[in-house]
This record gives structure tokens, sequence and C-alpha cells, in this order.
């Protein structure tokens, strides 16, 4: 083949791709830029964009809000118990109603009006409930009774209750209030019941299984003398019925004392003394002169009297078999 006819054959074929070129790299722009001649898909491609964009919104307005929760509750935890007195834990003081004083709490109110004063005039306890202005301890701003300071924005207490003017940071006490009592009570309300007829809120474990006395709670304590309705020690319920303090009803089984100080009813189950008792009078034997006496007898467990052989260690009660018995 000759040079010129090579020539002549390879300017065709060059004319042949330029004109195959420009509508490949149009199609592949198109491709490329995701381009479409359609309507409808040009449509739908803007209101991806679109949602695409309100999706962004959507997260910096969450993003924001998040943030701003964060700081609102970092400014409401600020100072976290580290306030308080013996008593509670709270960023807050109030101000007694009755002697216009600044304290931390009723009972340290009631400590120093009663326990430290000397003039017997001048005792009184804290009304709980007429209590209006709150001091915040973090920036000392006397306000009405709410749970948040008006000026610092602090929370002067993770718990508060409006009714007792109560205020308290350590809630794994599981404080609540009862309507029923007036008072808040600690212990989670779904461990304890209110008895109407005894006035006060007992441990779920004695729904339905206690004898009901009339007030039981609204009393002293028949040990230490301290009232026993809003008292902060904690509290039993005798199988009598009657409460005392707990540790003072340890007190006097550290001193040998098994009944009741009220009714003289057994407050445990005494069942191996009855039989250690049997078998110290088994080892007892009365005088001849005395075996064939009688006597009668009140028995404090079962109330029943009966007439029993006399003897000098105990007597046995033959209704329910108890020595907590006394001669009449």
């Amino acid at each position: 083949m000759s040079l010129q006819k090579i020539e002549e054959r390879m300017s065709v074929l060059v004319a042949a791709m330029e004109a195959l070129l420009p509508q490949m790299s149009s199609v592949e722009e198109q491709r490329l830029q995701g381009y479409c001649r359609s309507p409808s898909h040009q449509q739908q491609r803007l209101e991806q964009e679109h949602s695409c964009c309100l999706e962004l919104d959507s997260a910096d307005e969450d993003a924001a809000l998040s943030e701003d929760l964060n700081q609102e509750q970092c400014r409401l935890s600020v100072g976290l118990n580290d306030y308080g007195c013996a008593h509670y834990r709270r960023r807050c003081r109030i101000r007694a109603p009755c002697c216009n004083e600044i304290f931390d709490c009723r009972h340290c109110h009631n400590e120093a009006k009663n326990a430290n004063e000397e003039d017997p005039l001048k005792r009184h306890d804290l009304p709980r409930h007429l209590v209006k202005q709150v001091i915040c301890s973090l920036c000392d701003h006397e306000q009405d009774m709410q749970q948040v300071c008006e000026n610092c924005g602090v929370c002067m207490g993770e718990y508060f209750c409006s009714t007792c003017k109560f205020f308290d940071d350590e809630t794994k006490k599981q404080q609540y209030h009862c309507n029923s009592c007036g008072i808040c009570r600690i212990g989670g309300r779904e461990n304890f019941f209110h008895c109407d007829r005894c006035g006060c809120c007992y441990s779920t474990t004695l729904q339905k299984k206690h004898p009901c006395i009339e007030k039981s709670m609204h009393h002293n304590c028949s040990v230490c003398f301290e009232y026993l309705f809003d008292s902060m020690k904690d509290i039993t319920v005798m199988p009598c019925g009657h409460t005392m303090h707990l540790e003072c009803l340890r007190e006097m089984h550290r001193h040998a004392q098994y009944f009741c100080p009220i009714c003289s009813k057994s407050v445990c189950d005494m069942t191996n003394i009855w039989r250690h008792i049997d078998e110290e009078i088994a080892a007892t034997p009365m005088p001849e002169a005395y075996q064939n006496k009688l006597v009668w007898i009140l028995c404090n467990d079962c109330s029943s009297t009966n007439e029993v052989p006399y003897h000098v260690i105990a007597h046995k009660c033959t209704g329910c078999g108890s020595y907590n018995t006394k001669l009449t």
C-alpha cells in the first residue's frame, strides 16, 4: 500500500474519532453530574436535597437543645450534697415563722429552742407547714417557698414537698408525701400503706397482719418519751399493736425485758424460754405443804384467768402455755 493511501485512511479514522468524542463526553458529563432531562427526575432530586437540608437543620436543633438541657442540669446541680446540717443535705435554710430566726431545718430549730433553751417559757417547736420564706445557701437570697432559687437558678433540694415545706438532696431515702398522715415519709411509697384506724403508715408486710390500735403512733415512746408520729428514728410495731422505737426495744432486750411496757404482752416468740422454765419447775418440786395449793392467775398474753398449782418460780397459763402471768 502506498504512503498516500495510508495517509488518507488515517485521516478518515481521525475524523471518525473526532465525531464520536463530543457525544461520549456529553454522555459522560451527564452521568457524572447526575443530570437528567426528565422533569419528574429533576423534581425528585430537588426534593431529596430539600429533605437532606431539613434533616441537617433538625439535627442542629436537637444538638442545641441537648446542650441547653445539659447547661440547665449543671446549673441546677451546683453544690449538690455540699450543704446542709446533721439532719438533711439541702442547699437552703428556712426562716422560722415562730421566732423569725434562720435555721438549717426544723430539727435544728427544735434542738436550739428546746434542748438548749434554759427558759421553759421560750421553748417551742417549729410549725413546719407555716414556713413561708427560704434562703438559698449559695447566693443567700431570701425568697418565697420554691424548689429552684429565683436568683441563681440552683435547685435547693432534689426532693421538694410544697406541703411540708421540705427539701432534701438525698433522694436515695425514697421520700414520699402521705396525704393521710399529712407529712413526708421515707422508704418508698410502694413499700408502705396507710392504716386509717392506726392513723399512720406501716410496712406492706404488716398489711392485714397487725392488730389495729386507734392512733397507735400518736403518742410518746414508752421508753424514751419522744413523740413517735414524726420521729426520725426507726419505729417497730409489736405483736400487740403498740409501737416504740426499735432501738428502745433492743435496749429492753439487753436488760431481759421482753414484754410491752403498755399492755405487758410478750413482744417476741418466747417458746424456748417457756420450755426452759418448764424444766426448772420440774427440777424444783415444792414442799409438801404447798403441793396441793391452787392460785388464780391472769395471763397477759391471752387475757384469760386460770386456777393453777402454786409454784415459787412461775405460773403457767393453761390456755396458751405462757408464763407471762400474774396472781390475781
